[in-house]
């Protein structure tokens, strides 16, 4: 059994930019969240996909707002996207797939806890991760817990992670720490980039554990007295980035793993949406993949 958990935040983002504007029979701009249903759709099609969960950012802001005043906010957004994030919540509903809108916690988070609770269920093989965001890959474990790349069809299990990034999936956070994330609003460490970040926790894996000189240091890096010169400078920071990056995996989240399993659309709910779309294909298909 594998069960599949969808960054519904970047589905919905990426249908907003690659598919066409489309109004709804209300005169709303609805483009983004037709294209998610069908992007959706052809996922709930595919054979080995049974337990299915998709989670939100229902507002951008969370408890890491109150960490960092830099931290990403739902400014710069574009208003015809921002409205579509309730409506494709209630478009996944209507398909009949479990849907998580976070405010408190962020939709990374949700997907983090879920993948730590469902991977550790008897009977589930593999939890597939949809998303290509890389503070996901510290939810890999083995082969059990991967992340999916949909638009690429790329997987990334624990050896592409190393691949990847250079460091295993634990020390993803603190390889964001010292790198930054400007999609999340923090800058990293002054000199640090990915590769003076993977070869030293390659080395040391947690950044506790770097030797605050740098003569000590067991792996030859370029600019090693100045990098350590600057993470002693400013390990608050650091320590702090780590926290933002860090993935929570105590939200609470109610659904039981056979709750996650998909018995096909709430028929009612999108032949409603359906028809305020103008969409009289998406039902019929729902129901089908369902009879399967």
């Amino acid at each position: 059994m594998y069960v599949h958990l969808i960054d519904g935040t970047f589905e919905l983002f990426r249908a907003f930019y690659g598919s066409p504007p489309s109004k709804d029979s209300q005169g709303n701009e609805v483009g983004a969240v037709r294209g998610l249903a069908r992007s959706l759709l052809a996922l709930l099609g595919e054979r080995d996909v049974t337990h299915v969960a998709v989670a939100f950012d229902h507002v951008i802001e969370s408890f890491r707002n109150e960490l960092y005043p830099g931290y990403k906010t739902g400014d710069g957004i574009d208003p015809a996207l921002y409205a579509q994030f309730g409506p494709a919540e209630d478009a996944c509903r209507a398909l009949g797939v479990v849907t998580w809108p976070m405010i408190e916690f962020e939709c990374d988070d949700a997907l983090a806890t879920a993948a730590q609770r469902f991977a550790a269920e008897p009977g589930v093989d593999r939890v597939v991760v949809c998303s290509p965001d890389k503070d996901l890959a510290q939810c890999v474990r083995g082969e059990r817990v991967i992340c999916f790349d949909r638009m690429r069809r790329k997987r990334l299990d624990e050896r592409g992670v190393v691949e990847k990034f250079g460091v295993p999936p634990r020390s993803i956070p603190d390889w964001l720490a010292l790198v930054g994330d400007s999609a999340d609003g923090y800058p990293g460490i002054p000199r640090w980039g990915a590769k003076s970040a993977a070869a030293v926790l390659g080395a040391y894996e947690r950044l506790e554990a770097i030797p605050i000189d740098a003569a000590g240091w067991r792996v030859p890096v370029r600019g090693a007295p100045a990098l350590a010169a600057s993470l002693c400078e400013n390990r608050a920071d650091a320590l702090l980035f780590r926290q933002l990056a860090t993935l929570r995996t105590d939200v609470p989240l109610a659904e039981s793993l056979d709750d996650l399993r998909w018995r096909g659309p709430d028929v009612a709910a999108l032949t409603a949406l359906a028809e305020t779309w103008g969409d009289d294909v998406i039902v019929e298909r729902a129901q089908r993949f369902a009879r399967r």
